[in-house]
């Protein structure tokens, strides 16, 4: 049984295939079938240690994006993507699998091309309310398709789509009972986690720190502000909060484990965050949450979502132009400080929440692969 993931180069493409992977092989291992070969084809690995981790062959290939606007770039983008084709042809026949997942984004057309050429089965998963032109255009001959949310369904046959909800990692749906060492918190006070991303979100990060010092003297916060800007953040910080009685109660970090991120996650009061797949997570930790999506994000997508999301009363949405610290601070104050209305957004979050989204996505993949071994 072979199964070739394809995707897009972000973290709302991978993290997904990767907690399907998860449960092919839970599957196949309990019900002792022979040993899945997983295969991941995208132009970048994004993360090789979990491809590692979960016994999955990373393919490299070449793919060029097709912008919305004129730009001399997708005349070369075309010859990239061109290329990728050719090689994707020749390795998806070497490999040839009994079936393909499609995650959506430009690094995963070439590979569906071939599949489509080859007549492999496809799966197509898409994560957000407006599905991309890809996976709009992989819908029109996938075998099955799931989306996330219910609103993204009217974008494709409905003879072949569920609703399943988002595929999230076993690690992060793994309750742990006390918070993370490296990020102590007194047992009744208030956490607020920030998550701006992979890549951390400079527009969250200046109007939280607008409001530290006042935000610090009622809770406690984990502020996850990405790789490139923890450096910068950390120093403003030390100066600003030098003097700040409650200092140690800010921790900014670059990026948050698995394991902790699980931790905290089931412990924050709040989120703040973007508003891309990590609302799944949000909501099977059962949190409310204050969603800031990305204002240029392809197709709108995000604000789609955020709404959509919000929609179930599980969270407040601040589009980013309209984001401000008086803004930000009123919103958190409005949440925090009714006790009655966060315990409804909680309830909200996990009602929405589809935890299974993994388990029921990885049982359908392996019943096609077998269908098609036949």
């Amino acid at each position: 049984m072979k199964i070739l993931f394809t995707g897009g180069g972000s973290g709302g493409h991978f993290y997904p295939l990767i907690a399907i992977a998860e449960e092919v092989r839970r599957i196949a291992n309990e019900e002792r079938l022979i040993s899945p070969r997983l295969y991941f084809m995208a132009p970048d690995p994004y993360d090789k240690g979990l491809l590692f981790d979960n016994e999955i062959t990373y393919v490299p290939v070449i793919a060029g994006k097709a912008r919305r606007y004129f730009s001399l770039k997708n005349a070369v983008d075309m010859c990239k993507t061109m290329f990728g084709l050719f090689f994707a042809l020749f390795t998806v026949f070497r490999i040839f699998p009994d079936v393909m997942v499609g995650k959506g984004g430009y690094g995963s057309f070439p590979a569906l091309v071939a599949a489509r050429l080859f007549n492999i089965p496809v799966f197509v998963h898409e994560s957000d309310s407006v599905p991309g032109r890809v996976n709009r255009w992989a819908g029109t001959f996938a075998k099955r398709i799931a989306v996330s949310f219910p609103e993204a369904a009217k974008f494709f046959p409905e003879a072949h789509t569920a609703y399943t909800g988002n595929p999230i990692r076993s690690i992060l749906l793994q309750k742990s009972e006390a918070m993370p060492a490296d990020y102590a918190v007194k047992g009744t006070e208030k956490v607020i986690l920030i998550i701006g991303g992979s890549l951390g979100s400079v527009t969250i990060n200046e109007a939280v720190f607008r409001i530290l010092p006042t935000l610090l003297e009622a809770y406690s916060i984990i502020h996850q502000a990405g790789e490139k800007n923890v450096g910068d953040i950390a120093a403003r910080a030390k100066v600003l909060l030098q003097n700040h009685p409650r200092q140690d109660a800010y921790h900014p970090v670059g990026y948050i484990s698995g394991k902790d991120l699980a931790g905290i996650g089931h412990r924050a009061d709040l989120i703040i965050s973007r508003a891309g797949s990590t609302i799944f997570e949000i909501a099977a930790w059962g949190r409310p949450s204050i969603l800031v999506p990305i204002g240029d994000s392809s197709g709108n997508h995000q604000t789609e979502n955020a709404y959509n999301y919000a929609a179930s009363g599980a969270a407040e949405v601040v589009e980013e132009y309209n984001l401000t610290s008086a803004i930000l601070k009123g919103e958190i104050e409005k949440i925090l400080g009714d006790d009655d209305r966060a315990a409804k957004m909680r309830e909200a979050a996990s009602r929405f929440a589809k935890r299974d989204a993994a388990a029921v996505i990885a049982r359908e993949l392996i019943t096609m692969a077998l269908t098609h071994e036949q």
